[in-house]
């Protein structure tokens, strides 16, 4: 395993693109993270009673363990820098799960905007925050019968001192390739990006204030839509990625950076982390040669 030195340096060249990555201190009570496959620890896997076979898990687990690869993830790693145990789904209640330093809404195929009727995952965003709303709810309720459930839910200040995560947006863009053209998928980035923003929102009124927010990887690079979208060669880029899909990722990611920005602006007493995954997973592709394997999606 890498040391913890190690992989503090590269949180640093993660998040070295925010302003106020300075002011980030890896010392939180609890985590609360909230997204799709890139970093759901088994919600999903959970929630709908799907099943997971090898080689999913072989690499860190030895067995499938809820992730959608056979490794860790990103959140994974996050999670052992900061010396504290990796996340339970929140829709995980076998195997007496402890959610002492927080827990993991996250469920693959999760999209931003309102689940479709055949979409992959039911468990949208907002779904996601009203599954933390009453997480909240449940936690303050217990604490309040005194010490007896302490070890197994986190402490009322842990709301308020903890960090927030959030990775989604992926599968409203990659999926609407299926149905929509590239001009449709582009003008409806400001509506996903208002229901992420109201998503935020509510948890800064539930006293949120320590925001880490990835923007969406290259899209255009991921196997299954070069495979599908990429047959034709003059619609991919000079890494043969597909153009198309690329484009939408970053024209999320900079109408996703302006609203991280906007946020700041409108709460000084928030944190707000804009992680620019893209450009760290395109370094990755275009530079394999230079970091050897890699055990988890991207």
């Amino acid at each position: 395993m890498a040391s913890k030195s190690f992989i503090l340096q590269i949180l640093a060249f993660i998040f070295i693109f925010s302003p106020l990555a300075h002011s980030i201190q890896f010392n939180f009570p609890a985590v609360f993270n909230f997204g799709d496959s890139n970093s759901d620890t088994g919600g999903l896997v959970a929630g709908i009673g799907d099943r997971l076979d090898p080689p999913n898990g072989q690499i860190f687990f030895k067995r499938p363990a809820g992730r959608f690869c056979d490794g860790r993830l990103i959140i994974d790693f996050l999670m052992d820098a900061m010396d504290l145990p990796f996340l339970n789904p929140y829709l995980d209640s076998i195997g007496t799960p402890t959610f002492r330093k927080g827990c993991n809404f996250a469920a693959a195929g999760s999209t931003v905007l309102p689940a479709s009727a055949n979409a992959v995952s039911p468990f949208s965003f907002g779904i996601q925050v009203a599954q933390f709303m009453r997480f909240k709810i449940r936690v303050l309720q217990l604490l309040e019968q005194g010490r007896k459930f302490q070890k197994y839910i986190p402490q009322e200040n842990s709301f308020q001192k903890g960090l927030y995560m959030f990775d989604i947006g992926q599968n409203d863009l990659a999926g609407a390739f299926y149905s929509k053209s590239l001009d449709q998928i582009l003008a409806s980035i400001p509506t996903i990006l208002e229901e992420f923003e109201t998503g935020i929102q509510e948890l800064y009124d539930q006293g949120a204030r320590n925001f880490w927010i990835h923007n969406t990887g290259p899209l255009g690079c991921l196997t299954q839509n070069i495979a599908k979208f990429g047959t034709d060669p003059s619609k991919l880029d000079e890494l043969g990625c597909v153009s198309g899909h690329n484009q939408a990722a970053r024209l999320f990611n900079l109408q996703l950076q302006a609203l991280c920005k906007k946020f700041q602006g409108q709460h000084p007493d928030a944190k707000v982390i804009h992680v620019d995954i893209y450009t760290i997973k395109y370094n990755l592709i275009a530079n394999y040669s230079r970091y050897g394997s890699c055990s988890s999606p991207l």
